[in-house]
This record gives structure tokens, sequence and C-alpha cells, in this order.
């Protein structure tokens, strides 16, 4: 229970700073304060500071050489090459994979991240961890990336995925309970396709949540936009 509760400070607090920044309500160069997000939030600080560390990571926010956050500058073309890049990289990792081939072994373990899948989103959209579906997001991911087997587009991959909304975790909070089941459909096409084939499925796929992200911006103020 303990660790239930942990988890969901973590997801409150990510998700409420990370819609406050994307909506506008913080823009870029503002300092964040622990204590009153914290309260803000309805939350304590240590989630908040697990949230923050994240958010670096995304690249939503840096932390300063005093030991504060601010948020970061970046400008509306920056995040649409951002998702561009990860589309075109992932994209053509599923093409090397399809030419690659799938073993029995990888489809058994795609399938047993699809079908875990499956369980977290067949209850209301209110009730949906999102936290164990990022998590299951992020794993069935990197299982299809791994069957290409190339080191160095997988190295770029993880590169790309820390830039600011290239993540497959990087979701816009209001679009995600729309987004989940034909996303969730598309993969279900990657995997059952022979040999991970068509690559235009794949490719399509990868590209799909970024394009969301890019509508979303065009009705929201974004950093300062």
């Amino acid at each position: 229970m303990a660790e239930i509760i942990k988890k969901r400070g973590f997801q409150t607090a990510l998700v409420g700073l990370r819609d406050k920044i994307l909506t506008g309500e913080l823009v870029k160069g503002d300092h964040l304060s622990e204590v009153v997000l914290a309260a803000d939030l309805g939350i304590s600080r240590t989630p908040l500071r697990e949230a923050m560390r994240e958010l670096t990571d995304q690249g939503l926010i840096e932390k300063l050489p005093n030991g504060r956050y601010q948020v970061c500058s970046l400008t509306r073309n920056d995040v649409r090459d951002f998702i561009a890049l990860r589309g075109i990289i992932e994209g053509n990792i599923f093409r090397l994979s399809a030419e690659k081939g799938i073993s029995e072994e990888q489809r058994l373990h795609c399938f047993e991240t699809l079908t875990a899948i499956d369980k977290v989103l067949n209850v209301s959209s209110s009730s949906i961890d999102f936290d164990e579906y990022m998590d299951l997001n992020a794993k069935l991911h990197d299982q299809f990336a791994s069957i290409c087997a190339s080191t160095v587009m997988l190295n770029e991959l993880a590169r790309v995925s820390k830039l600011p909304m290239a993540s497959p975790g990087a979701f816009w909070v209001g679009r995600l309970h729309r987004a989940l089941p034909s996303n969730h459909c598309s993969r279900r096409r990657i995997s059952t396709a022979p040999s991970l084939k068509p690559f235009a499925t794949a490719k399509a796929h990868a590209q799909k949540p970024w394009a969301e992200n890019m509508r979303a911006l065009r009705t929201r103020t974004l950093i300062g936009f």
C-alpha cells in the first residue's frame, strides 16, 4: 500500500507540474518553488523532487548551479523537431526489424507485454494506472526496437528519447484518454504483422503520438510560444 501511495504521489506531481509548464501557467525562465508547488498540487515535497528530476531528464526544466530549478527555454520549432526526429529514428528501427524478422521468443515477449497493457486499459478511463501504463508502454517500445539488433540505432533512439516531448511517456494529459485505445490497436497491428511488416504501419505508429502533441500545441500556450 505504501508503494502504491508513493507512486500516486509521484504521478500527481509529474502530471501536475508538466501540465503547468505545457499550458503556459509556468513559462520559460520561471523559478520553481518546492514549497509553493507542493502546496498547490496537494503533495509532499519528496514526490515533487522526483518529478522535477524526471522533467529535467525530459528537458522541460533545468537545474541551476545554485540547486534551484527553472523552466527551460524552448520554441515551437524545437518541440516539432524533437517529435519528428524520434518518429524518423523509431520508424527506421522498425524497418530494420521488419527486414531482420522476429523470433518466436521475441514475439511471445511482445505479446506478454501487450496482454499486460490490455489489463491496464480494461477499466474506466478514470481508473487507469497511468504510471503502470507508461512503464509497460516504454517496455514494449524497447522490445520492438531491440529486434533490429542495431547498436547504433538503439543508442541514437535512447539519446533522442531524452529530448523534450520525445519519449514514449511524454503525454498530453487532456488527450491521453482518447489516444490510448487507438495507439494500442496500432501496436497490435505491428506485432501481428508477419515479421513485423509492413514498415509503413510501424512508422505511422511511431509518429502518431507526436502528431497528437503538435495538434495540441496549436490550441495551447506552451512555454511562452
